[in-house]
């Protein structure tokens, strides 16, 4: 039998049937189930919960106190801050509890960020390098690259796939960091050039 390559503290649990990829590690009081799949070197911090159809991509930071529920995927290199939440049923009810079929799907695309606090209600797409602020209480999609934050999360601009703002001047845009990416908006939608 082949030595284990990614890394648990003893007081966490991961399941029998959990998929976990070389160079992830899962910290203090955390629990990943039967059936999900975490991809290479990700970082669970600290009383984080992983349900079984969940499947996080590689790259991806999960910090303290995040559950992610039945129903969610999140892609490569997403960060999900301190306590955000994701849910994963539009009507609970806790006497008419609904099957795995009914619940709502959550996609958190590509190198997104999620800030501390943040609530997702499911059955939303989050875009490839989007952030969603702190406290944030998002109900519908966000689009690549936008920055959104209140309760509910409005659009009140862009970032880089490097983090740093976009400065735009009509439809043609630049990143304001380093890394000087060039984007564009092309029917409403930002596009890197």
């Amino acid at each position: 039998m082949s030595e284990q390559q990614y890394f648990v503290h003893e007081s966490s649990y991961v399941d029998d049937g959990a998929v976990i990829g070389e160079g992830t590690s899962i910290w203090h009081f955390s629990h990943v189930m039967s059936g999900a799949k975490i991809g290479r070197n990700c970082k669970l911090g600290q009383n984080v919960v992983i349900h079984p159809t969940v499947v996080i991509g590689n790259d991806v930071k999960v910090q303290n106190s995040v559950s992610i529920y039945d129903g969610v995927i999140l892609e490569n290199s997403v960060f999900c801050g301190p306590s955000c939440v994701f849910t994963n049923v539009v009507s609970p009810r806790s006497a008419y509890p609904k099957d795995l079929e009914e619940y709502s799907k959550t996609l958190v695309k590509k190198g997104a960020t999620i800030g501390a606090n943040a609530t997702i209600v499911c059955g939303v797409t989050i875009g490839q390098f989007a952030f969603v602020g702190a406290g944030a209480v998002v109900t519908r999609n966000v689009p690549d690259y936008a920055v959104v934050y209140g309760n509910p999360a409005i659009e009140k601009g862009y970032r880089c796939e490097c983090g740093e703002k976009i400065d735009f001047t009509g439809s043609e845009g630049e990143c304001r960091g380093k890394c000087e990416k060039k984007y564009q908006i092309i029917e409403g939608v930002v596009v890197e050039k």
